[in-house]
């Protein structure tokens, strides 16, 4: 099968490898009819992780079920399946809690199981990982909607939900890739009254203001958070930080009202000396969040994709082949687009 392959800092190939094996008999296999390129992705790509040259990549596949190990009982052949990011065998003691991407058995996607930007994957533990898709909704076009819950849309409701957002709420979102729009989405879809989208792309502002953002806020550093300070009247209660990077979490406390929330989601590779946790102590700021529990999350989400009130597809500026998703990590990379989807069979 073909499969994208990590190379090195800002080089991604499609290479022919092997085809991922059913090997236990709670495995299922999975032609990958719907994946895509992730910002996490671009850590490895910009060399800010220690990803070995070689490696499978991708971790958020839709496809066709193919074939089940023998103790597989939700799932049979010829199923469409979304597959959140983290593998999880949903029976241990922090699945049980909903900490899926905390499973003891838990698995990631690349390695001997394939990795998602490929052709096909393997997936271990397929009952406690795999969501089916109704029948009667796997169209191209629904697929379209319901894949960012593979990941992103599901992490920016945990930023939402992390940074206690509820009905009427003034929130603060800061990030406009992927998952911050999505974030934006999240914070209307649980009922806040003013959503405050911060970033510095106006044509992704834009799309926050589609998904139900009241304000947007360009400007950067000092100059931002006065003006994110001003429309709140002195900071929000609630804020969701969905870069990840030094500035940004450093203004996420800086627009918090003490005593308020911030919901973290971004992967913290950005993170450095400057990196100012007074401001989070002095003012009694709570820091939650962490990595998405996709798994706890995503049947919530798809009843809502599935019954025309939730849709994330927007996000999804850029669509390449497989053997074009080089160009997909540059436009990412460049920010010319902000989230790339991939059919691999196309």
């Amino acid at each position: 099968m073909k499969a994208t392959i990590f190379q090195g800092e800002n080089d991604v190939t499609v290479e022919e490898v092997k085809k991922p094996e059913i090997e236990d008999s709670e495995d299922a296999l999975i032609r990958v009819t719907h994946t895509c390129v992730c910002g996490s992705d671009l850590w490895h790509y910009r060399g800010y992780s220690d990803l070995v040259s070689g490696s499978s990549i991708g971790h958020e596949p839709a496809g066709v079920v193919e074939e089940v190990g023998d103790d597989v009982t939700s799932l049979e052949p010829g199923d469409t399946v979304l597959a959140p990011f983290s593998i999880s065998c949903g029976e241990c003691e922090f699945c049980r809690k909903g900490l899926y991407t905390s499973c003891k058995n838990g698995d990631s996607w690349d390695g001997s199981n394939g990795g998602a930007q490929g052709e096909y994957v393997k997936c271990p533990t397929a009952d406690g990982t795999l969501v089916k898709v109704p029948e009667e909704y796997t169209n191209d076009e629904m697929m379209e909607k319901l894949l960012p819950l593979t990941d992103v849309m599901c992490t920016g409701h945990h930023a939402a939900v992390s940074a206690k957002v509820s009905s009427g709420d003034t929130c603060i979102v800061i990030g406009d890739g992927a998952v911050g729009l999505c974030a934006v989405l999240a914070a209307q879809r649980l009922g806040a009254e003013r959503i405050i989208a911060m970033g510095h792309h106006e044509d992704r502002l834009e799309i926050a203001e589609d998904l139900g953002a009241t304000h947007t806020i360009s400007e950067r550093g000092e100059a931002a958070v006065e003006k994110a300070l001003e429309i709140t009247d002195g900071g929000s209660n609630h804020v969701l930080e969905c870069v990840g990077g030094e500035s940004s979490m450093n203004m996420a406390a800086e627009v918090a009202r003490p005593g308020g929330t911030v919901g973290y989601v971004g992967v913290p590779y950005g993170l450095g000396e400057e990196f100012n946790l007074f401001e989070y102590f002095g003012d009694n700021i709570e820091l939650r969040g962490g990595v998405a529990p996709v798994r706890k999350y995503i049947d919530e989400l798809m009843e809502d994709v599935l019954q025309g009130n939730l849709d994330p597809s927007p996000v999804f500026t850029k669509e390449v082949s497989l053997e074009n998703i080089d160009e997909g990590y540059e436009a990412m990379d460049d920010r010319n687009a902000v989230k790339v989807l991939v059919r691999p069979h196309t």
